[in-house]
């Protein structure tokens, strides 16, 4: 009887609670309204396959044009880097996604290898740019309007980046890809319907890009964001005259509330 017992205790357990070994379980982080009309945090289970889960890291380039981005990115790296070895140990597939920057990684087989992925009819779909969306989410909580540079006086903004910063490892088994369209052929051929998305900048290229936020959602995969290893461009000067790192906070609840949970990187590590 004892043994019985046992068993079925055993089947309760793992049809609540148990995962397979190689199971992501990550601690999601969303938005809720209450009937006051205010926000507050809820979190959520979420369980995913590896091998269904990619991880796309947006615009970490080696130099910026505004130098508290570049020193903000700089700091991320050695931390992001961790988080990506963990990642790719658990079966994770990684993309990385240096925006403007495909001539340095001519002739990588990491790029050789996207390029060459089936072509997908959903692909045409593929906007260039996905801006705010007035019927899904309301206005940014910051003003970005004057580039969003905290740091030097009079920045110009001008392409100076060459490359994905160095600190952040490119496998051989990983991907690199800039265009949505490049990287939703590969995610389709490789059975992928799991994103995890870092890098910067939060309110711009990590939700816009053709391989970002609103892209992939839109292509019908779930997504989650990495609230610490991302970061905004936003000049304390402008609205809501909040200091940077508060800037970056409330476009993640934003994200939150609109689209997509948001996990901490110790869950992948």
């Amino acid at each position: 009887m004892k043994a019985f017992s046992l068993f079925l205790l055993m089947i309760f357990l793992c049809l609540y609670g148990c995962h397979p070994k190689n199971d992501l379980i990550l601690t999601g982080r969303t938005q809720i309204q209450t009937e006051q009309g205010s926000w507050k945090n809820n979190f959520e289970k979420i369980v995913w396959e590896p091998e269904e889960t990619a991880v796309i890291i947006c615009d970490m380039w080696d130099k910026h044009w505004c130098e508290g981005a570049t020193r903000r990115v700089t700091e991320m790296a050695p931390r992001m880097n961790e988080v990506i070895q963990s990642a790719r140990g658990k079966g994770i597939t990684i993309i990385h996604a240096p925006s403007g920057t495909m001539d340095f990684y001519t002739g990588y087989p990491q790029r050789v290898k996207i390029k060459m992925a089936p072509y997908d009819l959903s692909s045409d779909e593929i906007k260039d740019w996905y801006y705010p969306d007035p019927e899904k989410e309301s206005e940014l909580p910051i003003d970005d309007s004057d580039g969003g540079c905290d740091s030097n006086p009079e920045p110009e903004n001008v392409v100076v980046w060459t490359r994905q910063i160095q600190e952040l490892e490119i496998a051989d088994k990983d991907g690199i890809s800039d265009s949505g369209r490049e990287i939703n052929n590969y995610l389709i051929a490789g059975g992928i319907k799991n994103i995890i998305l870092m890098g910067v900048h939060i309110n711009m290229c990590v939700l816009g890009r053709p391989f970002g936020i609103r892209a992939q959602i839109s292509q019908g995969r779930n997504v989650i964001l990495v609230r610490d290893l991302t970061d905004s461009m936003y000049n304390p000067e402008m609205p809501p005259y909040v200091k940077h790192d508060e800037g970056t906070r409330l476009v993640i609840k934003h994200i939150e509330r609109y689209w997509c949970p948001s996990i901490e990187s110790n869950d992948l590590m």
